[in-house]
């Protein structure tokens, strides 16, 4: 059969949050660009129980509003998130007399609980009206690639059906943002398994889950304004897993369970029922909040094994991945978001370039390259750590590390348009090298250290706010740097994670003087200024409580 369309420059595999985000963005970046976006679904999504990923972090959130365009959209009709918050009450129903992490006002940048349902609608609305075709209903039947190193003019040509009518369309590009079922990915055999083998169950009620009625300590409500957690996504932890509770502006809320199997089986979870047995043992409050909703259920879901790895997500041959269809992390600090902004950044790099005429094949094997470094050292924020999440005396500290990290040096590369600035890059080779090195070594030193951390959970509130440091590294992403600028905060950041880490392996020692410090302590020195209130950049050993 022949294409009955001439040939397009993009075809791109599924309409959801990557392929939808990254036809805008090539669209304004190429407005001539003849782009084709494939969507397997028929009709609009469904509002709350649609998809899950529904909480955003600063990159993706600034993604979305600045890089596409969408923040009128994003204020209007999605929730503005109260920050990321903390729970260590496993087995308690007095929530106000656990250790809280959080912030008790909103930081400078902002990011959103999405509502993945009415996000995805007003996408595929925005497309069309910016001029971009979008097919619902059409169901991909194969993919031919072309080998354009063989032949520069070769076309991809890609078959899809409308109901029983068949239909094939030739392109100079073809994107995979189908999802997990990774068609160009099964297609070249390029699945890579990694070693964390976290799983997920969630659901979505249709009501809102208010938090902060969970206690009737006014005090413990007034320490947040605005005094409204129930905003933030909520994460009640214990040792081998978190909790999420993520609001939707349609009214209802996504709940979910993600545990190392190790500690927390997925056969004691894998049905709402005994989800909510589980909630009964392990987070009760939880349980008595959703016992009289049962029948608000509105969906409920499940993976075995969620995170993995991708060989090749780029190609010179002009085909390329992003968002699930590649490679995925792990939910905990929300990365997806972000990794669909870096992933369609790169591609719609490479498709300018080859516009212009340019040769892809070095600029490809870079962004390969970055895009794996990238998930590598987020991945090791999570691999191995869910021992730790039990912890009220550890995680605050990894939390503000794991921050740090992210707002100091991700966050600072893709705010500044930096990501595919292969100067600065260059230029900033060691001490990228450096932060990745620390990074593992800390993510190290803090499972050891809650080995032996006594675990104590005081009735504090570790309020991330009451941090000047913190809250202008935050702030900074707004401000607007050159390439001189971009270099030198980049040092300087590397410089503070430096400090931070030395901070931390001064913290623990004060309290276990013989652990061993392993690689962190061949990296920094112990800094006894982790305990000195006027100098640490961690909050107090034993803190007391706020309001």
């Amino acid at each position: 059969m022949n294409p009955q369309h001439p040939p397009r420059d993009v075809v791109i595999l599924g309409g959801g949050l990557a392929g939808l985000t990254l036809a805008l963005q090539l669209r304004q970046r190429e407005p001539d660009l003849d782009i084709l976006v494939l969507e397997r679904r028929a009709g609009p999504a469904p509002e709350a129980a649609h998809k899950v990923g529904e909480s955003t972090v600063e990159v993706g959130a600034h993604y979305f509003d600045k890089v596409v365009g969408l923040g009128d959209h994003l204020r209007e009709r999605h929730l503005r998130k109260f920050g990321f918050r903390f729970f260590f009450s496993e087995g308690r129903r007095d929530l106000d007399q656990v250790t809280e992490i959080g912030a008790s006002r909103h930081l400078s940048v902002p990011s959103y609980q999405i509502d993945r349902g009415i996000f995805e609608n007003f996408l595929v609305e925005e497309a069309r009206r910016r001029g971009i075709e979008v097919i619902e209903g059409s169901m991909v039947r194969q993919i031919h690639l072309a080998e354009s190193s063989a032949d520069p003019a070769a076309l991809h040509r890609v078959g899809y059906s409308l109901g029983t009518s068949p239909h094939e369309v030739d392109s100079r590009w073809v994107v995979d943002a189908c999802g997990r079922a990774g068609l160009i990915k099964r297609k070249l055999g390029l699945a890579e398994p990694n070693n964390h083998a976290a799983h997920a169950i969630w659901f979505r009620i249709k009501d809102r889950i208010e938090i902060d009625r969970w206690t009737d300590n006014a005090e413990w409500r007034g320490r947040c304004d605005p005094p409204a957690r129930w905003l933030s996504t909520n994460h009640l932890v214990g040792a081998g897993y978190w909790v999420w509770l993520i609001p939707l502006s349609s009214g209802s809320h996504s709940v979910g369970i993600v545990a190392d199997p190790a500690i927390h089986p997925l056969d004691t979870m894998d049905t709402f029922e005994k989800a909510m047995d589980w909630f009964q043992t392990y987070q009760p409050l939880l349980f008595d909040e959703l016992d009289g909703k049962r029948h608000l259920l509105q969906d409920f879901a499940f993976f075995k094994r969620f995170s993995y790895g991708c060989k090749q997500v780029y190609s010179a041959d002009r085909w390329a991945l992003t968002g699930e269809a590649g490679l995925f992390l792990d939910p905990f600090y929300s990365p997806g978001s972000d990794f669909i902004a870096i992933s369609n950044t790169y591609i719609t790099e490479l498709v300018s370039m080859d516009r212009r005429g340019e040769r892809l094949g070095a600029r490809v094997q870079v962004f390969d390259q970055l895009l794996h470094s990238f998930y590598e050292s987020t991945l090791a924020l999570y691999q191995d750590q869910y021992p730790i999440f039990g912890d009220p005396e550890v995680l605050p500290v990894k939390v503000i590390w794991d921050y740090t990290y992210y707002w100091g040096v991700l966050a600072q590369f893709v705010f500044h348009d930096r990501l595919a600035d292969l100067s600065s890059l260059a230029a900033l080779r060691t001490e990228l090298a450096q932060c990745q090195a620390l990074n593992r070594a800390v993510q190290d030193f803090l499972r050891a250290w809650s080995v032996v951390s006594e675990k104590r959970n005081p009735a504090v509130m570790l309020d991330q706010a009451t941090l000047p440091w913190f809250a202008e590294l935050n702030r900074s992403l707004n401000d607007t740097l050159d390439a001189a600028g971009f270099v030198a905060r980049i040092r300087a950041s590397n410089a503070q994670l430096h400090t931070l880490a030395g901070q931390i392996l001064g913290r623990a020692l004060a309290d276990h003087p013989g652990l061993d410090t392993g690689a962190l302590g061949r990296l920094v020195a112990p800094d006894p200024a982790a305990n000195d209130p006027a100098r640490a950049l961690l909050p107090g050993r034993l803190p007391e409580p706020v309001g």
